[in-house]
């Protein structure tokens, strides 16, 4: 599908990887675009660019959100959040608020969003992924469990929603260079938000269902036939 004269809704859109989306779908020609935040005060409205206010944990705005919204042809979920802690003796409430916007979240605004998406001809979401979706990773392992749940809820939703003509693709990646990525420590090269952006973009166009968007991604995804044992060896010595 086509960036240009489309209308996108980006989740999460004021700063990090959504503010990148925002960017770069402006400059791919989009016709509207709706910046899905909390606080409408973070997003400058433009001819193209219209704050949309849209808490992904809160029902009615979402449903207000896709009542306003009838023109949406392309979802981008991806406002998402990490909490920094063990799984075994972590907060329960911090790992319950990690579910509800990274996986009860895009659940809630795919669902809302279907039947515009259908309206107008089918569209495509694209889902904000991780390749933590395939790896238990120390520190973030209630993350990882998010992320591993948002990829199965992608391939339902691809699924479920093939028979109104909806693209659904998951974008998955390791460790990017923003705030967000600055929370969780790793010897790892960042990917630049820019680069992550631009693959993500070019998936849709090209009708992928899923993007690996960097060596790290592809190295997980060929290794999930492999032992845990020797996954995780490292880990468990």
């Amino acid at each position: 599908m086509e960036i240009a004269g489309s209308v996108v809704l980006v989740t999460g859109a004021n700063r990090g990887i959504g503010a990148e989306f925002v960017r770069q779908i402006r400059e791919r020609g989009a016709a509207r675009l709706y910046a899905g935040v909390r606080d409408l005060g973070s997003v400058t409205t433009t001819d193209v660019i219209e704050p949309l206010a849209l808490d992904v944990t809160d029902q009615e705005q979402i449903a207000a959100a896709a009542a306003r919204a009838t023109d949406v042809q392309i979802l981008i979920n991806n406002a998402g959040i990490v909490r920094v802690q063990r799984l075994v003796g972590g907060d329960l409430s911090l790992i319950r608020g990690e579910f509800e916007t990274n996986v009860f979240g895009m659940l809630r605004v795919s669902s809302a969003f279907a039947p515009v998406l259908a309206a107008n001809g089918g569209g495509a979401i694209l889902n904000v992924l991780s390749a933590v979706s395939w790896f238990s990773a120390p520190g973030t392992a209630s993350y990882s469990a998010t992320k591993a749940a948002a990829w199965s809820l992608t391939d339902a939703l691809r699924i479920e929603l093939a028979g109104q003509g909806t693209q659904v693709l998951g974008l998955h990646m390791g460790p990017v260079d923003t705030d967000m990525g600055a929370q969780v420590q790793s010897d790892l090269d960042k990917l630049s938000p820019a680069e992550l952006v631009n693959a993500a973009l070019d998936g849709i166009e090209a009708g992928a269902v899923e993007v690996l968007a960097d060596d790290l991604t592809h190295e997980l995804k060929a290794n999930l036939t492999s032992d845990p044992a020797d996954r995780y060896a490292a880990l468990m010595a």
